[in-house]
């Protein structure tokens, strides 16, 4: 009985051993995985599919697990393009401006958004001379983007729709832009500030009762600023609904937040959209912040969305870091290679599920150098 009863605790020993290494086994694991690497990038639509190849070969040994893919709005493009993209193992997402539209037969001139001094987006754009972004409360709107988005799901290379500008222009530019476009952003400026056209201002009125257009001061009403949010919201939830039902993953490049940057910014409350993951562009550089800030505004994110949905961090990387001092513009700007490590690690310690890299052709050597270090593995 003894013995019996010895060799009994003997086993039950073994077996609790046994199930303490497979638990630290499975944790060394989890911590030991490769950090997953998408990339936005574009332009190949016009090459040779061994151009293709070798370049997509480039970017899966350097690490990257799918790309982000910039190719226009015709289906055939995605599936020669995504076609080798997969064969090579990477994932495919196309990557597609959303209320960034150039004027064609397709869309309407009254489909464009219209600033608070009555001003056309199609006719006088904010900014920049692609700032044509459309009204996201016209039907014609979201019948565009719906047909569009649905013939490039049914391609079968392409795993998801990822979307882009689903947004209102930048009432307020982040700091690192102001010198640019020597503006002092420190208020909403009437021609930055959409949208106001009639089915905007008409629709609040019905809903709200509140005539905007006699306010005295718009930017304080905080329905007219939800009525807004709602209105992006909407259209994304109703887009998801058209790329679920062709059996597509959809997500989308976001500002940073999104309630400290995103909602104050172009008017995003991505917190609320029925995505299945999600892309901040965390470009530190353009809020004239440090690598620090990347993980403060990730821990941020990935608490918005309670965890539901993955965050992937977006990271802009400086194309010229030797030059970068000397460069004016922030669009030369980024990060340099010896701040890519840290970029990540703030990323991934404040929740990220991986990142994204803005863009491959921007990477030097030196970046692709820190970027294996920082996404690998240490043994």
């Amino acid at each position: 009985m003894k013995k019996a009863l010895t060799l009994l605790m003997a086993v039950l020993l073994l077996a609790s051993c046994s199930g303490n290494k497979e638990q630290q086994t499975g944790t060394e694991e989890k911590v030991a995985a490769k950090i997953p690497v998408h990339a936005w990038m574009g332009g190949f639509n016009d090459k040779s599919e061994e151009e293709i190849r070798e370049k997509f070969t480039e970017f899966k040994e350097h690490g990257i697990d799918a790309l982000m893919y910039n190719g226009g709005h015709h289906p055939e493009d995605y599936k020669k393009v995504g076609k080798i993209a997969k064969e090579l193992g990477l994932g495919f997402h196309a990557w597609i401006p959303t209320m960034v539209q150039h004027k064609t037969d397709e869309l309407k001139a009254e489909w464009y958004a219209v600033n608070r001094n009555g001003e056309s987006a199609l006719e006088k754009p904010a900014y920049v001379a692609h700032y044509t972004f459309l009204c996201p409360n016209k039907e014609g709107t979201y019948n565009f983007l719906k047909n569009m988005y649905t013939k490039v799901a049914q391609v079968e290379e392409v795993d998801a729709i990822h979307l882009d500008y689903i947004r209102f222009p930048d009432v307020i530019l982040a700091r690192g832009l102001w010198d640019k476009y020597g503006l002092t952003m420190d208020q909403e400026f009437p021609q930055f500030d959409y949208c106001y056209c009639d089915d905007c201002t008409g629709d609040f009125k019905e809903k709200t009762g509140i005539d905007i257009k006699t306010v005295e001061d718009a930017t304080q009403v905080q329905e007219w600023k939800q009525y807004r949010y709602d209105l992006i919201t909407s259209i994304v939830n109703r887009l998801a609904d058209v790329v679920h039902a062709e059996g597509k993953e959809i997500n989308a490049a976001v500002f940073p937040g999104p309630h400290s940057v995103a909602m104050k910014l172009v008017r995003q409350e991505w917190d609320k959209w029925n995505l299945d993951a999600v892309f901040p562009m965390n470009y530190n550089d353009f809020y004239l912040e440090d690598t620090k800030w990347i993980g403060e505004i990730t821990k941020e994110e990935v608490a918005s969305v309670n965890g539901e949905r993955p965050i992937f961090s977006g990271l802009f990387i400086c194309p010229n870091p030797e030059k970068k001092a000397e460069i004016a513009d922030p669009e030369g700007h980024g990060l340099l290679p010896s701040e890519l490590g840290a970029a990540i690690k703030e990323s991934m310690d404040n929740g990220a599920t991986g990142i994204c890299l803005f863009t491959p052709g921007r990477m030097t050597d030196e970046h692709w150098v820190e970027l294996k270090k920082a996404i690998y593995p240490t043994k």
